[in-house]
């Protein structure tokens, strides 16, 4: 128990949270991207509608960890590109020599002098935009076929009553979308709760991380008084994980049969045979 209750793992303790929070911030963010990237794919602007396809499938067509390494470091050198020339307009190099990424020592973000709960938190936040960059192109998809879903002669009533194309989507199509695209975004979910542990390649101090530094008996920066515990550190990952997705499908199944009720579609028809 001793060992078990040192500061090294009160911060694999706290890794659980942060797992928790990525997950809270990124699905809202992701949701949010998809569903004005379904719209902009929907638009009758050519320009928006462009740019809503080629978010759509320049993502799709990337493998993600490309996104999830590229986004991060992308985002961090445009703050300090930014930085570099309002901090430091007398410096007359380029930011750009060969290929390293040089600006002055004034617009580094974090400073170096920067506690490391700043090193963290920054890291944290570069980390829960590409994850709401990448996961919000496939919610784009499954929102955009969803729309596609509902049924049209709906859309052409709501016209023929005199209802304006605003109307129609906001009280028509969007509320009956939600029937279709649960389905998709429950995969996505789910498949968004596997991909936290890309968290470590990151540079967070994720779960794994803390499961790979303190199961090892030995590690570049620790050696502990016990053998190779790695496998138990796991197996305690695994069933967070497995709890965590098995909670998310009854979530899930709820939610479908609320957005169900009412609606012109197979499992609406199931709620009213049910209450009959």
């Amino acid at each position: 128990m001793c060992y078990l209750t040192t500061v090294k793992h009160s911060m694999f303790y706290w890794s659980f949270g942060i797992v928790l929070a990525l997950l809270a911030l990124t699905a809202p963010a992701a949701l949010l991207l998809g569903f004005l990237g379904a719209m902009a794919k929907r638009s009758q602007v050519a320009v928006v509608r462009w740019i809503g396809s080629i978010y759509t499938s320049m993502v799709r067509g990337i493998p993600d960890i490309i996104f999830f390494m590229f986004v991060p470091i992308a985002l961090g050198q445009g703050i300090e590109y930014v930085r570099h020339k309002i901090k430091c307009p007398d410096v007359t190099e380029p930011i750009r020599q060969g290929n390293d990424f040089v600006v002055c020592a004034a617009a580094k973000f974090p400073l170096g002098s920067a506690d490391q709960w700043v090193h963290q938190t920054y890291g944290f936040a570069l980390a829960t935009v590409a994850f709401a960059f990448v996961f919000g192109a496939f919610v784009a998809n499954t929102i955009d076929g969803a729309m596609r879903a509902v049924p049209a002669n709906q859309l052409e009533t709501g016209h023929a009553y005199g209802m304006t194309r605003r109307q129609v989507f906001w009280r028509i199509l969007v509320p009956q979308m939600w029937s279709y695209a649960l389905p998709g975004l429950s995969n996505l979910w789910q498949i968004l709760i596997k991909a936290t542990p890309l968290l470590f390649l990151l540079g967070v101090q994720d779960v794994v991380y803390w499961a790979r530094e303190l199961g090892g008996s030995k590690t570049s920066r620790y050696e502990y008084p016990h053998g190779d515990w790695r496998l138990w550190y796991f197996m305690v990952l695994l069933v967070f994980y497995l709890l965590m997705t098995w909670g998310s499908e009854k979530v899930f199944r709820r939610l479908s049969t609320r957005f169900a009720r009412g609606q012109a579609t197979q499992a609406g028809q199931q709620h009213l045979e049910a209450k009959a």
